[in-house]
């Protein structure tokens, strides 16, 4: 390891652990294998907690074991919106009865992408982003080829985002819908969530935005800011276990408008009743389609929890620390080696990854994960530095990127 001087050494690493209000929560994910130095990819896939495992042991062996079919009339069949409130509350800044745990972000964004246009029948554009992550890309341009939509593509810095005044400029009356990702999956840029919705509402458009880099990352404020429709996954900074459920949240004001596209069983008033046509149930529920995965929900209800007890300020706290720190060391060991920041230099405006590029990239992160440093690559040239704030230390991070500067000389 370096003994190099830095403006940002190994002691004030280890210092700053020390005084972390959220250390002790490391304890409460399952330990790295020997092998790992730095896990850097919690913005893809976080960390297990110890206690899913548990909760899943005992619903087999006490719920699912003894109660068997009876358990669906006991509470798993609320537990989507039960656990969609606690999500809210903990990590979306969202009243009850708005959001639910369901299916995949790819179909919650296509419900709420097709409810959203069939509020907005008169309106034929759709405003979106070509740095947007794909599957948006992709179900938007679906959608524009099934219904005859007008896409209209906003071009950001790659090191940036979209900025409200970019949205202002392309918003008129002929708008039906605004997408975009609160975090940008590529530069980790936070967008102006307030800005842009009332620069869209001004206009009479409605908005969704995709949250799955921002939820259990920094604070949210869905009913704070307005929003109509959001949708995010669990498995990153929530913690909820490869392919988990993901959420889906529409502003009560159109729960009895709410006209989404896959009619199934579950989002009929009466379930149950097996009748002839779909008469579509009351509120919130009305978003959901096929049957619940209750034990990924009972893994989402775990890192809501987690959440909640750290507390969503906190763990933004930290989060804005650990990438300055990133920043920091990228500028003094990173940039002298040919790489560049790829990622919003001011901490209002990034969340809580970092990107940093270079020509090789592709070949760097492969020899990082051969030395133990797990971060992840993102095309062309972008190696992304993922600090999931509540597993992850200051020394482990320090530590990480230390190696690179060490393997990229």
């Amino acid at each position: 390891m370096s003994t190099a001087v830095t403006t940002f050494d190994r002691a004030r690493a280890v210092a700053l652990d020390a005084a972390d209000p959220l250390a002790h929560f490391r304890r409460r994910y399952l330990p790295q294998s020997d092998d790992v130095v730095a896990y850097l990819d919690g913005n893809s896939l976080g960390r297990p907690l110890a206690s899913i495992g548990a909760v899943w042991s005992s619903f087999t062996s006490d719920q699912w074991a003894n109660r068997l079919i009876r358990g669906w009339s006991e509470g798993w069949m609320e537990l989507p919106e039960i656990v969609g409130d606690e999500l809210a509350a903990a990590a979306l800044g969202a009243a009850p009865g708005q959001t639910v745990i369901a299916d995949s972000t790819t179909v919650n964004f296509y419900k709420a992408m097709r409810a959203a246009l069939n509020l907005r029948p008169e309106r034929r554009r759709v405003v979106l982003d070509r740095d947007n992550f794909p599957t948006n890309r992709y179900v938007v341009e679906s959608l524009a080829k099934d219904l005859d939509l007008e896409l209209v593509w906003l071009q950001p810095p790659p090191d940036s985002g979209v900025t409200p005044d970019m949205v202002a400029a392309e918003v008129d009356e002929r708008t039906a819908v605004v997408t975009l990702s609160h975090i940008a999956y590529q530069s980790g840029y936070l967008t102006d969530m307030r800005m842009v919705t009332e620069i869209a509402h001004a206009a009479g458009a409605l908005v969704v935005w995709d949250l799955c880099h921002s939820v259990g990352s920094t604070e949210i404020l869905l009913d704070g800011c307005d929003v109509d429709f959001a949708v995010g996954c669990t498995y990153k900074f929530v913690g909820a276990g490869p392919g988990a459920p993901a959420f889906g949240y529409v502003n009560r004001r159109y729960h009895d408008l709410l006209d989404q596209p896959i009619w199934g069983w579950l989002g009929r008033a009466d379930s149950f009743e097996m009748e002839q046509g779909y008469l579509p149930a009351r509120g919130i529920r009305r978003l959901l389609s096929g049957t619940p995965p209750i034990p990924a929900i009972l893994a989402v209800r775990e890192g809501a929890a987690v959440i909640a007890e750290a507390g969503i300020g906190a763990i933004r706290a930290k989060a804005v620390a650990l990438t300055d720190m990133v920043v920091t060391l990228t500028d003094e060991w990173l940039v002298p080696q040919g790489f560049s920041l790829g990622s919003p230099r001011e901490s209002c405006r990034r969340g809580g990854h970092v990107s940093v590029n270079r020509g090789d990239a592709r070949e760097i992160c492969v020899r990082l994960i051969d030395a133990g440093v797990l971060p992840d690559f993102r095309a062309p040239s972008s190696i992304r530095i993922g600090l999931s704030p509540l597993p992850t230390s200051f020394a482990e991070v320090w530590d990480a990127m230390d190696r690179m500067r060490e393997l990229t000389r």
